[in-house]
């Protein structure tokens, strides 16, 4: 349908049964208002178009398994009700535009795919990369325009980058190929696009967590066929939220910090002759440990430990999931958080030592959780370094913890999320 009639079909409640599925029952009315905007936005800026499209991207919060994908661990993650959405429409010629909200455009040109011609860490790398992705696998790519609108909060731990990337992919998909490639396809493009093109070498769980959506298992083994398992865990019907704790640091100087876990990891594989650290045990890496911290360092032999007990730890929480066991469920997330900052290392960089909001968060979150009569768990949250804190809070007590810990790192710190059902889809 044309623009004009996109905008009348979500006024009108064309939409809601999905909107209440993506974003809740009681958001109805205000994803209603928040597509129409962007409908409004993107034809001010493109003009009025014959055929258009509504697409949505969740973000994502990793549930366990801290760093271990990009050695080919296990990891569980759940797509959250936080998102970026795009209204698209194709374009004769080659050119690809987007602009997102608060952003310049993002202008790349089919004709020139090559990666040099980006400036790596920008995103219209991850542009160039996933038309890149397509092309190379013999799909479908062609000229459109795209405006995007996130409420996946920036440096959040919550994927930002990957909900972008997935949603490019998301975009050709519907535009090109109709919407035959599928979530997993696009995440393996999201992720390579990362690595080629952006410049960072990720691994695969967040692109396949925001593709996929609600609470997934996810085996890295082969990373050519990851294994994927959807858990079915009523994190709300458990009577808990899911609240992420934004602590104010920023992601944007920290790819050094993000790029030496994997590297030392598998600096550390290789003096086993393997690339990555999977199949090493921890009877393995201590028996060799003068070896390791010769060669590598304390703190690569740390880290490698770190992921042989968390890898191991995952298959234990996914069920305690299954079973509907929550004490067990959040012993897991506590020993996760608790093997992070003391193995991982990635609470705060000591590039800048003085910033240490995950730590400070860490510990009011900790102090409020102690005083209910019902048990919690906190832990750092994605990346680390910067960015936010997860905690699993009971519910009638949630009002209360966002009062503590926002009076510690700033008012609406505390956001409350829920599990989303859907990962990437067109939603008209």
């Amino acid at each position: 349908m044309n623009t004009r009639e996109l905008k009348e079909a979500v006024q009108k409640g064309a939409c809601d049964r999905s909107f209440s599925t993506l974003y809740g029952g009681e958001n109805v009315e205000r994803a209603r208002v928040r597509y129409a905007s962007a409908i409004d936005t993107f034809v001010s800026i493109y003009g009025p178009k014959e055929e258009a499209f509504l697409l949505s991207v969740p973000g994502r919060s990793e549930i366990s398994g801290n760093h271990t994908d990009h050695n080919h661990g296990r990891v569980i993650a759940a797509s959250v009700d936080c998102d970026v959405i795009a209204v698209a429409a194709k374009e004769p010629g080659s050119l690809v535009r987007i602009k997102s909200d608060g952003y310049k455009e993002d202008t790349v040109d089919l004709q020139n795919l090559a990666p040099e011609s980006y400036p790596r860490f920008r995103s219209c790398a991850l542009v160039a990369g996933m038309c890149a992705a397509f092309r190379n696998d013999g799909r479908q790519v062609g000229g459109l325009t795209a405006y995007t609108v996130s409420n996946v909060l920036k440096g959040s731990g919550l994927s930002s980058s990957a909900a972008f990337e997935v949603l490019v992919g998301t975009i050709l998909n519907h535009l090109y190929n109709e919407g035959r490639v599928s979530p997993v396809q696009i995440a393996k493009d999201a992720q390579w696009a990362e690595n080629v093109y952006f410049g960072k070498p990720c691994g695969l769980m967040d692109q396949m967590a925001c593709a996929v959506g609600g609470f997934v298992e996810i085996d890295f083994r082969d990373p050519a066929e990851p294994v994927i398992e959807k858990i079915d865990f009523d994190l709300t019907g458990k009577g808990y939220d899911l609240c992420i704790v934004n602590t104010g640091g920023n992601h944007a100087d920290l790819n050094e910090d993000y790029a030496a876990i994997p590297a030392e990891m598998k600096a550390v594989a290789k003096l086993f002759g393997q690339k990555v650290l999977r199949g090493i045990s921890e009877e393995e890496l201590l028996q060799r440990a003068p070896e390791i911290r010769e060669k590598a360092g304390d703190r690569a032999l740390l880290r490698a430990l770190h992921f042989v007990k968390e890898d191991a730890r995952i298959p234990e929480i996914a069920q305690a999931m299954k079973k509907g066991d929550l004490p067990a469920f959040l012993a897991g997330i506590r020993a996760s958080g608790e093997s992070s900052f003391k193995y991982l290392q990635n609470v705060f960089s000591s590039v800048c030592p003085k910033e240490q909001g995950e730590t400070l968060a860490l510990y009011v979150a900790e102090k409020a959780l102690n005083s209910y009569p019902e048990p919690g768990a906190c832990r750092v949250h994605g990346g680390g370094f910067a960015g936010t804190m997860q905690a699993f809070v009971p519910a009638k007590y949630t009002g209360e913890f966002r009062k503590a810990v926002d009076a510690v790192m700033g008012k609406g710190a505390c956001m409350v999320m829920h599990v989303r059902p859907i990962g990437a889809t067109k939603v008209l």
